[in-house]
């Protein structure tokens, strides 16, 4: 290993020592001031006990499960109503989060090789841990768990409306070419692979296509603010994949709604009628849709 390479890793230790450290200080601060604290799928109230642990495990919980899809992030949704020192604690957690993925970033674009090698040297940073983990088959850290943001509201809330959102999708620009080339890595034997490469040659080489990966589903988060906010919103909307944090002076939690346990089989939201995309794939073998 290079002496860059070295000191690449030892910049991302350091990072991840940082962040586990605040993110420790966050459960610290609950520990020292319990407040009321919503989780999702338990029954009301929850002790201050069971708030702890389960806060505990929501904000130090980095590590891949055996079988986890690596793409796929294990949610902890609840509320937690947050004084002064534990809102501070979790701004700083989360900018240790920023740093860590920022410095992650600069790794996979300049030295990617190192990433395999940071997954499995950083578990040992913190001995007790990974001895813990390790027996329940948590040994490798999750990356994109570690940096994952802890949702904050930025002013005392009047209500919360949580909802599953089933919606979601990414859509990447594909060129005929790109698409082609994807198709060819496919088993060109195949009577449908065969279709497709028939179908992708008689459009036009220079036309836009589409490639959609349906996301799973997350809950969203309504906020609805006591008093507007200094640009004049009275409401946001926020995905809250972990605990959303909600300043409280008085330790108590705004009214929120009990969501339904499962997210809905189906989707829910009307289609869009100025949707740009055609109804059924193009490809159907890469998920890629014509344009309108």
């Amino acid at each position: 290993m290079s002496r860059p390479e070295y000191r690449l890793l030892a910049e991302l230790e350091a990072a991840f020592d940082a962040l586990i450290e605040a993110s420790e200080a966050v459960a610290a601060s609950y520990r020292q001031t319990p407040t009321a604290c919503w989780i999702f799928g338990e029954p009301e109230p929850v002790s201050a006990e069971r708030a702890d642990a389960w806060l505990r495990h929501a904000l130090l919980d980095i590590w891949y499960q055996d079988g986890q899809d690596g793409r796929a992030t294990r949610p902890h949704i609840g509320l937690v109503a947050a004084g002064k020192a534990m809102m501070e604690a979790a701004i700083q957690a989360n900018a240790a989060k920023t740093d860590f993925a920022v410095l992650l970033a600069r790794i996979k674009e300049s030295e990617p090789e190192l990433i395999p090698e940071a997954k499995a040297v950083l578990p040992f940073r913190h001995p007790a841990l990974h001895d813990h983990l390790r027996g329940q088959g948590l040994a490798r850290v999750h990356l994109k768990q570690c940096w994952r943001a802890i949702p904050l509201a930025e002013a005392p809330l009047a209500r919360v409306r949580l909802a599953w959102y089933a919606s979601g999708r990414s859509i990447k620009r594909l060129t005929v070419r790109e698409a082609e080339q994807k198709l060819l890595k496919l088993d060109t034997d195949a009577a449908h692979v065969q279709i497709q490469l028939r179908r992708l040659a008689g459009i036009p080489s220079g036309e836009p296509l589409a490639q959609v990966q349906r996301q799973a589903p997350l809950m969203r988060a309504n906020l609805f603010y006591r008093e507007p906010l200094d640009d004049g919103h009275t409401r946001r909307a926020m995905n809250v994949a972990l605990p959303l944090f909600v300043p409280s002076i008085d330790g108590r939690l705004p009214d929120h709604n009990l969501p339904p346990p499962h997210p809905p089989a189906q989707r829910t939201r009307a289609r869009r009628s100025d949707e740009k995309l055609e109804d059924e794939p193009f490809l159907a073998s890469l998920r890629v849709y014509r344009y309108r």
